[in-house]
Order: C-alpha cells, then structure tokens, then sequence
C-alpha cells in the first residue's frame, strides 16, 4: 500500500513512526502560535497536510496519543477520527483536554497517530428478516461480567 502526502503549509511535518515497530503514524500540530487548552476545552488544531491512499478501500484511522491522554489528559473530542479515502482537503485533530490544567500545543508537537486501515465495502441488502443466533435480541450487559 503507498500512502502519498501533500504539505498544505511548507512547515507541516509529514506522519512518521517514532520506532521501526510503532503501528501508528505521528500527526504533528502544524500552527502559527501555541494553542493553549483550558480544562474541558475542546480546539481543532490543524495538521497542515492531506494525504491520498492508492486504493478505495483504505480509512486513515486517527487516535489519541497515550501519553498525552496518561500524563496531561489530552484526547481526541471525536475519540477516533476517520479520514475517507477520497477527502483531499486540510486535516485538523480536535483535541479535548480532560486534565485539570492547561496544557499548551506547540507547532510539531506529535498531539495524534493515524493508522491506515483496510475496511470492507458490502453490498447493502434489506429484509425483513435476519437468522435467529442464541444471543438473539440481548443487549447491553446481557452475558454478563463473568
């Protein structure tokens, strides 16, 4: 899979692993000035780049970064961002600071991590009727803690 970026800003800093072994892709805040979040304040900060996968079945899947999310409190709003396969405009990461302090973004900082995804396009059926399975109509917290 090839996963081609575009600078939107000549100072966007394009996704990379911080070890050979990271499964995700590092998205760097891309701004003119820090960005300060106040407790439960929630800002998108932009990335300053797009990207384009080389097929249509590929989601750029965006998650917190755990540290921020352990140490300050720091997550996604959206908890996981998805960027379809055919979006081409700017990115932005929409950052909630859940911690009790303010905490301060500054241009390229690693604030989330993309991991590109295969997902599955069905073919969309409706019927009136779906097979029974043992579970059946059980809902939430129906099986049970143990």
């Amino acid at each position: 899979m090839k996963l081609t970026f575009k600078k939107l800003d000549p100072r966007a800093v394009i996704p990379s692993r911080a070890t050979s072994g990271s499964a995700g892709l590092d998205l760097c805040a891309c701004l003119d000035a820090p960005v300060t979040l106040a407790p439960g304040e929630i800002k998108m900060i932009p990335i300053g780049i797009t990207a384009q996968p080389d097929s249509d079945d590929i989601a750029l899947l965006i998650y917190p970064r755990s540290g921020l999310s352990s140490k300050f409190g720091v997550s996604l709003a959206n908890c996981v961002g998805v960027v379809d396969s055919d979006y081409r405009g700017a990115w932005f990461v929409p950052l909630i600071n859940h911690g009790k302090n303010d905490f301060t973004v500054e241009h390229g900082m690693r604030i989330a991590q993309m991991i590109p995804t295969r997902i599955l396009m069905p073919e969309i059926e409706v019927s009136d009727e779906l097979s029974d399975t043992q579970r059946g109509e059980g809902g939430f917290g129906s099986s049970g803690i143990r």
